[in-house]
């Protein structure tokens, strides 16, 4: 039994998770994502779009698992290999959110790439209420996005807060009517993944390398990146088509 499916729509590998009743997190759901992940990337996908089948994208973790083995409770290299697994797979990510996404869940959304949400959506770092501490690298991911005043007052307070907050804090790039979140979000991907894709990835790893590290550590790798983009066969095919008609014209095969 999986908690989270997976297929390729094109170029672009689409992962549900896919728990009832409401995608609550433990150790199975967590190693289901990753391998959903590992799966269609090793299908060739160009782009992941992480979505929910059920009426929540996540509601947080599975209490009723806490003492069964099922728990989530990390060791720091264990902690490490999922969260690079996650926000460091090698294609560009968007997570559609409906419904809660809290705690757990909220963590789950914030390794990747780009966040669009329904308008109806609702999302907290709501640990502190159970007496937890967010256990999946929420704070500090928040921290990266809001800045730290606003990380300390979501993680602290524990409140559920509307999609619109968190797209002016910064923390989600949209906030698109329930209805349309399918077909918003499968247009992202799609347009990651007919887009170039190692300079795509170049511009993820600047982007997760600063994040963590710092400008430095981003800077030190640059002309490396660079270098990979450089001999990638995109990058001329995409240069001839702009000189020729313009951007509009520019298409990308995967180099």
């Amino acid at each position: 039994m999986t908690y989270v499916t997976h297929e390729i729509d094109g170029k672009v590998g689409v992962v549900t998770l896919a728990k009832p009743p409401h995608n609550l997190l433990d150790d199975q759901l967590i190693g289901d994502l990753v391998n959903a992940y590992k799966a269609v990337v090793a299908g060739g996908c160009r782009a992941i779009l992480l979505r929910s089948a059920m009426r929540h994208f996540c509601a947080g973790a599975e209490m009723a698992s806490w003492g069964t083995g099922t728990t989530i409770h990390m060791s720091q290299p264990r902690f490490e290999t999922m969260m690079r697994e996650l926000e460091d797979v090698p294609v560009p990510t968007v997570a559609a959110v409906n419904g809660g996404a809290l705690g757990g869940g909220l963590e789950m959304a914030l390794t990747c790439d780009l966040i669009i949400a329904a308008d109806t959506a609702f999302l907290g770092q709501v640990e502190v209420a159970v007496g937890l501490l967010p256990l999946l690298g929420g704070t500090q991911r928040l921290s990266q996005r809001a800045g730290v005043a606003r990380a300390k007052e979501i993680a602290m307070l524990g409140r559920r807060h509307t999609p619109e907050a968190f797209e002016r804090w910064g923390i989600i790039n949209q906030v698109v009517p329930e209805p349309e979140l399918g077909s918003a979000s499968i247009t992202w991907a799609r347009q990651l993944a007919a887009g170039p894709t190692q300079v795509i990835k170049g511009i993820k790893r600047q982007a997760n390398l600063e994040a963590r590290g710092g400008i430095a550590a981003a800077d030190a790798q640059q002309v490396e990146i660079n270098d990979m983009i450089w001999k990638a066969k995109d990058r001329q095919r995409g240069a001839d088509a702009f000189f020729a008609s313009g951007p509009a014209t520019a298409t990308f095969e995967g180099d």
